[in-house]
């Protein structure tokens, strides 16, 4: 399965590698050939990572409160009456991100200037899209980031939709970082900097009763 909006680029991809791989077939041997299949190749290697980026896996939703992304917790931190879970995509994550728990969602805006380097201290100045999210815990907040090359935040949810854990919340072209915003006194964070975690699946913290 791919990701929502991965056939604009997807499709086009596989429609001029197809194309060429069909040209260099007809062609005789010879050097013109060759360099065709060179571009095959090249076409074919384009769409193989385009493919393989969109990639958005079905899961089942892991216990308590979930990752909302793929990659390595880069921070827990305390902040404001909140603890806040960083987490770094590499490219070669799944780049969906996912509800970290059942939520409606009240808000979704854009701040943040500039596209430092998603893992340095200042980067929580990066361009950002921060969701507002209303819960049973209480109010939760999960922000995208943009980096140097991941530029692109994408939403997948409306403004006061109900949803559940793991549902689809967004996405982030090329890496860069996902931070969740949990309230301290309700939450009891389970991961560590340089844990692996998966969106809807990895337990990040469990609800204190």
């Amino acid at each position: 399965m791919f990701a929502p909006g991965a056939g604009r680029l997807l499709v086009p991809s596989a429609v001029v590698t197809v194309a060429i791989g069909a040209w260099a077939w007809w062609l005789p041997v010879g050097v013109a050939r060759h360099a065709v299949l060179g571009g095959f190749a090249a076409a074919l290697t384009v769409t193989g990572f385009l493919a393989w980026f969109f990639r958005d896996p079905e899961r089942a939703p892991g216990e308590g409160i979930v990752s909302a992304a793929d990659g390595r917790v880069l921070a827990v931190a305390e902040r404001d009456g909140r603890w806040q879970v960083a987490v770094f995509m590499n490219v070669t994550d799944v780049h969906v991100n996912r509800f970290p728990l059942d939520a409606t969602v009240e808000s979704v805006e854009d701040g943040g200037a500039g596209f430092r380097p998603a893992y340095a201290p200042d980067a929580e100045h990066n361009v950002r899209r921060h969701y507002r999210l209303s819960t049973l815990l209480g109010p939760v907040e999960v922000v995208q980031m943009t980096g140097v090359a991941a530029r692109r935040l994408v939403t997948l949810v409306r403004i006061g939709a109900p949803h559940r854990k793991g549902d689809r919340l967004g996405m982030i072209l090329l890496g860069s970082r996902v931070d969740v915003f949990l309230p301290r006194d309700r939450t009891r964070v389970v991961v560590h900097p340089g844990s692996r975690v998966r969106a809807g699946v990895t337990t990040i913290a469990q609800a204190i009763p």
